[in-house]
């Protein structure tokens, strides 16, 4: 019986009483083929792309368990092992050059490192086609759980665009996104007993704002009591001379200054911005102050009547009565206290200053 050989390593298979004085050197062969499958290491060029050699009977580099793609690509190649070879492979894409690279069988498909990648991967055929282990990217295939808790050792831990925790039943609980050229962050810190916990903006500028944004016409909610060392309230600034109807947007502003004589008598509208009502973006049980500045020229004018989301309402004013002219050559300060009673109902407390 004559020897033969292996389908995948192409060992030499030796039949009983062959190979009589050499049988030494083709055993010695074959463990060294062995040790090249088993951690054999080589790398391999792959300018305009390479096929792997699986000899028979002799050292070949497809036979190695790590190999490195080496070369700068001009275009996307193929690294290409011949069909019916069933093998692992621990592959590093070390090309240079923004190309795909693909590992492959001759007649099936493969492996593809994108442009940009050029990590390892660890890969097998299994004879017809190469098939990624995604090991080493713990895909949604390789879901790890762990026995204990996940010690970063001292390092970053990297989470991509538009991706972040989610819970055990699959839904999002906190998402990341990215700022390309960012220098500020947040600082979590615990802290000892009868001391609190801090989240604080750090980073690499000095003085630096932290934003808290609800989605739409949704609010920031403290729970419990609260403590504040400085407030700043908006202020929106008009060179308009007040008359007619004036849309008060509660949801952009505190305090409204117009800066241009008043014209005339004037109504103020209070609601949530162009789009939302006062109503909607309020709750039964809340209220809100706000501040309306008029400047008056030397014939003045003041607020003659009220409204909220364009209904007309009366005001308690301060004094018991209701304005009925404006303070000539200052500024007048009109003070809104707006409390909702109930749906779209609502009690306001009103009072006018003269600033001069």
């Amino acid at each position: 019986m004559a020897n033969s050989t292996s389908a995948s390593l192409k060992l030499t298979v030796q039949a009983t009483g062959e190979n009589s004085g050499t049988w030494g050197q083709i055993t010695n062969t074959n463990l060294l083929i062995l040790e090249q499958a088993i951690g054999g290491y080589e790398a391999v060029g792959v300018t305009s792309g390479a096929t792997l050699t699986f000899s028979n009977g002799a050292i070949s580099n497809g036979k190695n368990q790590v190999l490195k793609l080496t070369g700068t690509i001009g275009g996307a190649v193929n690294v290409v092992i011949p069909d019916s070879i069933e093998k692992t492979f621990v592959v590093d894409n070390g090309t240079t050059g923004a190309f795909t690279v693909t590992f492959k069988t001759t007649s099936g498909t493969g492996v593809t490192w994108a442009a940009a990648d050029k990590g390892t991967k660890m890969i097998y055929s299994d004879g017809t086609n190469v098939v990624d282990t995604a090991f080493t990217d713990l895909s949604s295939d390789f879901s790890p759980q762990l026995s204990a808790d996940l010690d970063a050792n001292g390092k970053n831990i990297t989470i991509d665009t538009s991706t972040g925790i989610i819970d055990e039943n699959g839904n999002q609980q906190i998402t990341f996104s990215t700022t390309g050229s960012a220098v500020n962050e947040f600082t979590v810190a615990n802290a000892a007993t009868s001391n609190p916990p801090a989240l604080s903006v750090t980073g690499g500028d000095t003085n630096i704002d932290m934003n808290l944004t609800p989605k739409g016409t949704g609010r920031v909610t403290l729970n419990g009591q609260g403590a504040i060392q400085s407030v700043a309230e908006k202020v929106t600034t008009a060179a308009v001379g007040t008359t007619g109807t004036v849309n008060y947007d509660v949801l952009t502003q505190a305090v409204l200054n117009h800066t241009t004589d008043a014209a005339g008598n004037f109504t103020v509208n209070f609601r949530g911005d162009g789009s939302s009502s006062l109503d909607s973006i309020m709750d039964t049980g809340e209220s809100v102050t706000l501040a309306f500045i008029v400047k008056q020229g030397s014939t003045p004018y003041y607020n003659s009547a009220v409204t909220i989301d364009g209904s007309a309402i009366t005001p308690e004013w301060q004094g018991g009565a209701a304005p009925t002219a404006g303070n000539a050559s200052s500024l007048d300060v009109y003070s809104y206290t707006i409390i909702k009673t109930g749906s779209a109902t609502f009690t306001a407390l009103a009072s006018q200053t003269q600033f001069a």
